[in-house]
Formats: structure tokens, C-alpha cells, sequence
């Protein structure tokens, strides 16, 4: 009987196809990629139409004879790697590298691993769409002229083995930015005041907070202020101005996309995006379930879409029909269309909802099980009745100010009896009580003025990172965890706890691509490059015609940064630390973690140290030196070069000034000067 291959690319999504399909079928992986660009050269004929030399990648010629010969003997052969644009690819090079008769082969995709969507693939058969293949050339052709146009540059102004990348140098410069407003900002001064009032028919006191007057906010920028109305409202009447009784509805969130996933996995997780998407493989590709072999859990994993297939929806409603009652059977939310959106895919979900993350626990791993219910709750919520809530919330006059509170109670929990997000908001679970009514008179007993300061825009997480990349256009899907993981990788940013910070050798590389390749870092010209890219996988653009207009402007760039661009690295400089080793002076080096002092007598002498950049400002916890140290992970801080006898620290660089108002040291804070501490707001220019 005549065989059918089908080859894809993971053992384990072999695994899983294997048990559909019958003895007439043969399943083998490509492990992957087979062809790429070569890496010891460009690879890329820029004189010829920019026409690419893709080669054999290196270990896959055993792997490729034996795909061939499996290849001679089918009567058919099905090529069945990823939905999307590099799985298309990864199916073109297949073709060329098995060198496939066209007539003989075909193209199949399913957006999940089940019997039903694989068999429901065979039925349709298809050409590989060019089009697809083209925009992943043109990713890639961009991608690598970047690379290697630009990388000798920072090799040749810092130090060998730094990197740039289209989409990584536009990350890293967003998080560079956001360092800069942390390191400007000023603390502003602000106040809060609480009154207690005893209302009649309730035992405890009534808290509200300082609101204004009836006609317009009012903000407390001092103590000054704070004290004035409080002076204001000392002995007068109060009582209560307004009451407000509503309902409100909160509509279930959508289902989750790829940037959703990576971003709720951070903050519900403590997940990395990579670690995400790579769970995220393994729930798609097939985990053996006892009693059903390997399985595939969920659908495909690269995805900006929140679209869900009918038969999908029906399954999930009948679910929640059962399981949870006709009252919880809801009208799914319609997502605001995403300008950027390729909807090429579903959302992700579960491929079968019974598979609830209990009954799935046993087969599943720690992590895989977390993952699992987090994509199951989310989908099963998705498809559910909105939670209602009751609020009231009460004015209360005192004088002429008003001062609010407000409260909320769930009515009916709806989509949140099974699912709520990091970012839902907490309510106490009961209303106000007693004679809430308005012209009620009500006895203030207590007045709490709190001092507070504004706080600088948080750091970047893995998660903020992927939203802002998501928003702005930049990168898809595929992209968001190789990007962070190589700007990671490269030393350029750390990360502590969830917290992203710029490193010493990322602030470097980063001021080298805005001063000498401001249009490769350019938020704007970035998201541009993906609409044209989405342009060539619509059929509208030629991908060579991209590659044209993109390049002449990228080479006269590096030619100009070439001849102008000023050397970063430092000629080994001689400082007054002796080696003893050898007795001679040690020299500052450049590292992938920032400066360290070493020998200069290398390879003879291979004596290293940390090394101390002096600041010139004296410690104000023992009068010894500041200096300017790194973390472990390359963040970087003042310390006291006593250290660890002397335990002074700061973020921000000291300066030699007492506070005037507290004592407490100073330190700079963009163009001022400012009290460390927290609670004192003093500040003044430079």
C-alpha cells in the first residue's frame, strides 16, 4: 500500500500526529530549520538583486539523506510545519532541500493538534503560499544586513563580539529611555486628608477622604495647604451632601493572544517570556495523557488575534451551560480591532475544554499545569456573563469642602467565578450601612493629614516591555521573547527580580545606534518596516522592493558612523592599583559585564580585580570614598569603597551637601539636587 509522508518539525508534534493518522501514514520531524543564511559571511548578494545564499545548516545533512530517501519512497508528501510565516519557510526550504517534485507534494496547516483539526488539514491540501515565504525573506534579508552591516561597526568602536538587530536596538532603547526619565525625575510633594465622621445607625466611623469643593478638585501640595483646611473646617456643621447607588457590569476579558499570555504569565507566573513560550510549545505540540497518549492541550501559540472558531465557542458554552448554570452563559466581548493585527490565528485556548486543568493535573508538570490553567480560565471566562457589582458612593459636606468615599460589593460573580487577573481591582464585599441619607447630620471626630511624593515611571518588566513593543507596533508575535532574551543574553540590560535595567555596555551601544543609526532605532520607522512586511505577506509589496528602499540609507549610515564615529573602548588605562602578582600597574578593560581592572602582563599575569570608578565624593556614613560600583547582574550603584565595613548605598550619585531642611545627604536628580530622603521633598537647582 502506496505510503504518505508527512513531515513537521518537533519530535513531539510527531509524537502526537503519529497516533491520528493510520499505517497508511509515515510522520518524521525536521527538527526545526534546515536551510539558512551562512554565518561566516553576509550571505546576501546586495550587487544581484539582494539575492540570498541560503545553505545546508550545519549537522542536518545525516538528517536531511534520511528525510530523502523517505521522501523517494511516499507516494505523497505533506509538509505540516507551523501556521505561520516561518513555518511556511520552514516548509519552502524543505522542498528545496529534499528537492520535492511540487506535483507530489503539499502544504497543510491546523491551528491545533487534535485529530479532528489534523484529518480536517489532509481534506485540504495546498500550494505554499509565496507570499508568506517572501515576507519571512524579507525579515530575515533585513534582519542580517542590519546585523552584520552594523555589528563591525561596534566591534571596531568598542569591542569584538557586540551586536545590533532591527527589532532588539529599538528594545533597548526603549528601556534606556525610561532609565533616563527614572534617573530625572524630582519627587513632587503631595498631601492627602481623611476625616472621620460618626454617622447615626452605624457603629463604626466613616472614613472619607478630602475631595475639594463642590464645584472644582482641589489638590494638597503642602503641609501649608493641608493645615489651612483643616483650620477651615475645624467646628463646622457636616453632613451628608449626596448618595449614590448604582450598578455597574464588568465585561470578561478577551481570550488570550501571545503578548496577553507572555504579559499575565509574568505578572500571575513570575514567568520570563521565553520560559512562557516554551511551556507554551510544549502544551501545543503533545503531552502524554494517561489513557490517550500524547495530546496536543492547546492551539497554536504565535498569535495576535482574540478570533475563536464557532465550533470552539459552541463547545465552551455548552461547558459553562453544565458546569456553572444558563446564568453564566455569555456573550463573548468584541475585541477593538488592532490596527497591527495579522489575525492569521485563533486566540489561544484549550483544543478541548473538558480537559479542565484538574482533570489534566496528574499528566501535567508543575509548570505546564500553572500555564494550562491559566490559558483554560482565561478561555473559559472569555465566554461567560459579565460580573455585576453594586456601588455607593457618599459626599460629605464639611464647611465648603466636600469630602468622598466609595464602595462596591459583587452582586453576581459571572466570569469571575472563574477567572480574575493580576490587575483586578479588589472591593471589600459590602456597602455602606446606616442612615446614609442625604441631609443627614453627621459628627466629625478625626482629621488625618498624610504627606506623600510622587513616584517615577516604574521599570520595565518582561511584561510592561511586550506591551509597549505590542502597542507601538514593533515586533509580532514571534519575536517578543528572542528579543528580550538577546538584549539579556548580550549583557545590555539586566534583571532583578521582575525589574529590567540598562547595563554600563548597553548605555554605550545604545548611544552609539541614536547618534550614528537614528533611523534603525526609531520607534516610528520600526513599526513601519512590520506594516511593509505585512504588505508583502498580503501579496501588496514585492520583498525585494523592501530590501531596495531599505538598504542604500542603512549603508550610508555605516559608512558615515565609520568615518565619524568616535572610539568608545579605552586604550587600557594605567591606574594606581598595583598587581600583586607582579608588582605592575593594572589597567582599566572593557567586559560584557562594564570596566574591571586587569594585568597588563597578560597571559603571563592573568590577576584581575573589580574596578571602582571614584566619584570624588566622600562617604557620608565613614568619610571614606564613593565610588561607582555594579551589581552582580550589572546594575549600577554608588557604595562606599570601605565596603563591607561601611554599608552606605545609593541609586542615585551623592553630592558633597548636607540637607538644609533634615541633614540628610544630597543626591543629583537630572538638573537638581535633591534630599535622600523620602520623606523630606527638599530639593534646588544646580
Amino acid at each position: 500500500m502506496a505510503k504518505k509522508l508527512v513531515i513537521v518539525e518537533s519530535p513531539a508534534k510527531m509524537k502526537t500526529i503519529k497516533k491520528f493518522l493510520g499505517s497508511r501514514y509515515e510522520v518524521v520531524a525536521s527538527m526545526g530549520h534546515v536551510r539558512d543564511l551562512p554565518k561566516s559571511q553576509l550571505g546576501i548578494d546586495v550587487e544581484n538583486d539582494f539575492e540570498p545564499k541560503y545553505i545546508t545548516i550545519r549537522g542536518k545533512g545525516e538528517l536531511l539523506a534520511k528525510l530523502r530517501k523517505a521522501a523517494k519512497n511516499a507516494d505523497h508528501v505533506y509538509l505540516a510545519t507551523d501556521p505561520d510565516r516561518e513555518g511556511e519557510a520552514i516548509s519552502w526550504h524543505l522542498v528545496a532541500a529534499l528537492r520535492l517534485d511540487e506535483s507530489k507534494m503539499s502544504r497543510i496547516t491546523f491551528n491545533e493538534i487534535t485529530e479532528s483539526a489534523v484529518k480536517a488539514s489532509l481534506k485540504e491540501p495546498r500550494d505554499i503560499d509565496m507570499n508568506l515565504v517572501d515576507a519571512q525573506q524579507a525579515r530575515r534579508v533585513m534582519d542580517r544586513l542590519v546585523g552584520y552591516e552594523i555589528s563591525p561597526v561596534l566591534w571596531k568602536k568598542v569591542k569584538r563580539g557586540l551586536s545590533a538587530g532591527r527589532v532588539q536596538s529599538v528594545a533597548l532603547r526603549i528601556i534606556a529611555d525610561r532609565e533616563k526619565e527614572i534617573s530625572d525625575f524630582i519627587p513632587q510633594e503631595y498631601w492627602t486628608l481623611d476625616a472621620d465622621f460618626n454617622v447615626p445607625g452605624q457603629k463604626k466611623p466613616l472614613t472619607a477622604r478630602f475631595y475639594g469643593t463642590r464645584d472644582e478638585k482641589m489638590e494638597l501640595r503642602s503641609q501649608a495647604d493641608a493645615e489651612r483646611i483643616m483650620k477651615e473646617i475645624e467646628g463646622q456643621n457636616a453632613e451628608i451632601y449626596e448618595v449614590r447607588k448604582s450598578s455597574r457590569t464588568r465585561k470578561p476579558p478577551l481570550p488570550f493572544t501571545t503578548s496577553t499570555l507572555q504579559q499575565e504569565a509574568s505578572k500571575a507566573l513570575g514567568f520570563s517570556t521565553s520560559k512562557t513560550m516554551r511551556i507554551a510549545q510544549q502544551l501545543y505540540e503533545g503531552v502524554d495523557v494517561k489513557g490517550e497518549g500524547s495530546v496536543g492541550l492547546i492551539t497554536y501559540l504565535r498569535t495576535d488575534s482574540t478570533r475563536i472558531a464557532q465550533v470552539a465557542d459552541q463547545a465552551a458554552l455548552a461547558y459553562i451551560k453544565e458546569a456553572y448554570g444558563e446564568e453564566y452563559t455569555g456573550h463573548p466581548s468584541e475585541a477593538n480591532v488592532n490596527k497591527n493585527a495579522q489575525d492569521a490565528h485563533e486566540a489561544i485556548r484549550p483544543t478541548d475544554i473538558t480537559r479542565t486543568p484538574t482533570r489534566m493535573k496528574e499528566d501535567l508538570t508543575r509548570d505546564q499545569f500553572r500555564l494550562y490553567q491559566l490559558i483554560w480560565k482565561r478561555f473559559t471566562a472569555s465566554r461567560m456573563t459579565p460580573a455585576v457589582f453594586d456601588t455607593m458612593s457618599v459626599r460629605i459636606r464639611a464647611g465648603e469642602y466636600l469630602f468622598t468615599v466609595a464602595t462596591s460589593r459583587m452582586k453576581f460573580a459571572g466570569f469571575m467565578n472563574v477567572y480574575t487577573s493580576s490587575d483586578d481591582e479588589k472591593t471589600n464585599g459590602s456597602l455602606l450601612g446606616g442612615s446614609l441619607e442625604t441631609g443627614t447630620t453627621v459628627t466629625m471626630t478625626g482629621l488625618d493629614p498624610e504627606q506623600h511624593f510622587t513616584q517615577p515611571p516604574a521599570h520595565y518588566t518582561e511584561a510592561s516591555l511586550v506591551h509597549t513593543l505590542e502597542e507601538l507596533g514593533i515586533g509580532r508575535p514571534s519575536t517578543y521573547a528572542p528579543t528580550i532574551s538577546t538584549i539579556l543574553a548580550r549583557h545590555y540590560i539586566t534583571k532583578e527580580k521582575k525589574n529590567l535595567f540598562i547595563t554600563e555596555l548597553g548605555e554605550v551601544v545604545n548611544d552609539i545606534m541614536v547618534k550614528a543609526f537614528p533611523q534603525i532605532v526609531d520607534e516610528r520607522f520600526t513599526a513601519n518596516m512590520e506594516t511593509l512586511l505585512d504588505g508583502v505577506a498580503d501579496g501588496k509589496i514585492k520583498w525585494k522592493t523592501v530590501i531596495e528602499n531599505f538598504y542604500p540609507d542603512l549603508e550610508a549610515e555605516v559608512q558615515k558612523a565609520n568615518e565619524e564615529l568616535e572610539h568608545v573602548t579605552i586604550e587600557d588605562e594605567v591606574t594606581d592599583v598595583i598587581c600583586e602578582n607582579c608588582g605592575r600597574h593594572m589597567v582599566v578593560k572593557y567586559g560584557p559585564h562594564g570596566k574591571f581592572l586587569a594585568c597588563p602582563g597578560f597571559p603571563d599575569c592573568r590577576n584581575t580585580k573589580p574596578y571602582y570608578e571614584k566619584t570624588g565624593i566622600r562617604c557620608p556614613l565613614c568619610g571614606g570614598e564613593v565610588v561607582l560600583k555594579r551589581t552582580r547582574k550589572g546594575r549600577r550603584y554608588f557604595g562606599c569603597i570601605n565596603n563591607p565595613d561601611c554599608s552606605f548605598m545609593s541609586w542615585s550619585k551623592p553630592v558633597d551637601a548636607k540637607c538644609p531642611k533634615c541633614g540628610s545627604y544630597m543626591v543629583e536628580k537630572g538638573k537638581k539636587i535633591v534630599c535622600s530622603n523620602e520623606n523630606c521633598g527638599y530639593s534646588e537647582s544646580v
